[in-house]
């Protein structure tokens, strides 16, 4: 016994070194192996910006009299101011587009009022839900709706069970949610929907269901309603869908920006402002018919002015929808607008520049835009042989249409002596521009025109540019 308890010991004793040394390599492998770091997040951070996708419609991003508006860009703006970072917006109406600029890094988050389905998971993560939609048939009502005896009556000429969809052609945006959800139907049904992908957007599609150019098309109830205020022929009261969540998308593992977001989303929509946000846009009904009188994308528009700066830029070779930003920053496109300087009309021309250019206070919208873009020309003559790169010079340009040429010369003259660049706006001749209220600048021995409230120009500068970026994502050249 005492035999086999010795031969039972010895072996017990050759397993443990064996064993341990097992677990030290296996632990050792584990170490060797690279962490995966989710840097989505501090990613933002570090670059100072946040860039997202979004459509542009009249309810996500759109421009109203001029400034840039929409649920989706707010929000946005919200969520960026939240995090302490710019926004940049890419326009994407197609979602595989956008699907394939998220996941390729180009951009952060997806928001373009997606709803949350079991394909779209296999693709992207999604955040906490910001409401619920569904999808509805889009139809037209009878032509003689408006004298029928009540809305039941209405109700008798238009599809309202699912089943009544059998050999109907519906028309859908490409790459949209909505196919699935068909295809589903026509099982759930045991008949055939024809179904026709077509390159537009949902609000495209409403509208040629209310031309009477389709029969119908399906899209979120949401989006419908905004719709139906501007074509009161339709009808969007037929669901084909149960309640869907909509979230934001971001990349898959992109946990930190997900967990981020989701706690700014816990907090933000139970605040008065993220419920004054989402009533403006799909809500008031008031505001749904102005949002739609200068919805930028259906109208192709900015202002009444449009063709007056379009005619006149071409003198300065400057992109009109340029032109049309410094329009809406110096009168918010109201020709009688007057200053308590005495600048008057859309460019806010001073009366002495005014007078040299053959304007006056009276004088046509048109000729105070022609008069203010001659004078833009003469700012840029000014600069031509200074400044050679076309783009910094618009930049010196707009400043001096604020400021005065002056000032900005003095501020070229202190960029260069503190050994920076005085050809080059940002981060070089504009700080010193924004900082001539500071006596150390302003009384510079380089100074020649002295004390300048310099923060006025800069923000105005960064305010046109800004502005025009937007211009350039949804009003067409």
């Amino acid at each position: 016994m005492k035999q086999i308890l010795s031969l039972f010991i010895a072996m017990f004793a050759l397993l443990i070194p064996h064993s341990c040394n097992v677990d030290v390599e296996n632990s050792s492998q584990a170490m060797n192996v690279p962490e995966i770091v989710d840097k989505s997040f501090s990613k933002i951070l570090e670059r100072g910006k946040l860039i997202a996708t979004t459509d542009y419609n009249s309810t996500n991003y759109f421009i109203y009299r001029g400034e840039p508006a929409g649920y989706e860009y707010e929000m946005l703006n919200a969520y960026a101011g939240y995090i302490g970072v710019d926004l940049e917006l890419v326009v994407n109406n197609d979602f595989e587009e956008a699907q394939a600029e998220l996941a390729a890094g180009k951009v952060d988050i997806i928001a373009m009022g997606l709803s949350i389905n079991s394909d779209r998971t296999g693709l992207v993560d999604f955040t906490q839900p910001m409401w619920q939609t569904r999808q509805v048939l889009v139809q037209r009502k009878p032509e003689n709706w408006r004298k029928m005896a009540s809305m039941e009556k209405v109700s008798e000429n238009l599809i309202r069970n699912p089943l009544d969809l059998a050999g109907k052609t519906i028309y859908i945006p490409r790459h949209s949610a909505y196919a699935q959800r068909l295809r589903n139907l026509q099982h759930e049904i045991g008949d055939s929907i024809l179904i026709v992908e077509f390159p537009q957007t949902s609000e495209r599609l409403i509208e040629m269901v209310a031309n009477g150019e389709i029969d119908y098309t399906v899209s979120d109830e949401h989006v419908a309603l905004v719709n139906q205020k501007y074509f009161p022929d339709i009808d969007v009261s037929t669901p084909v869908s149960f309640p869907q969540h909509v979230a934001w998308a971001v990349n898959k593992n992109s946990d930190s920006l997900k967990n981020n977001i989701n706690q700014w989303i816990n907090e933000f929509l139970n605040t008065k402002i993220a419920r004054f946000i989402y009533n403006k846009y799909f809500v008031n009904p008031r505001s749904l018919q102005f949002a739609h009188k200068y919805y930028s994308v259906r109208s192709g528009k900015i202002s009444n002015w449009d063709e007056a700066i379009k005619k006149n830029s071409k003198e300065i070779n400057w992109d009109w929808r340029l032109v049309a930003s410094l329009v809406y920053q110096e009168s918010r496109f109201q020709p009688e607008a007057i200053s308590w300087m005495g600048a008057f009309g859309l460019m806010q021309l001073m009366p002495g520049t005014a007078e040299i250019y053959g304007v006056d206070s009276l004088s046509a919208p048109e000729e105070n835009i022609h008069a203010g873009v001659s004078y833009l020309n003469s700012i840029d003559e000014r600069f031509k042989d200074i400044v050679e790169d076309p783009d910094q010079r618009k930049k010196f340009v707009l400043a001096a249409y604020n400021v005065g040429i002056a000032h900005v010369f003095d501020a070229r003259r202190l960029a260069e002596k503190y050994g920076r660049d005085p050809n080059i706006w940002e981060d070089n001749v504009d700080f010193f521009l924004l900082n001539k209220s500071d006596p150390k600048y302003y009384n510079d021995s380089v100074v020649y025109y002295g004390y300048c409230r310099g923060e006025e120009p800069y923000k105005y500068v960064n305010d046109i540019l800004y502005r025009y970026e937007h211009y350039l994502n949804v009003i067409e050249d």
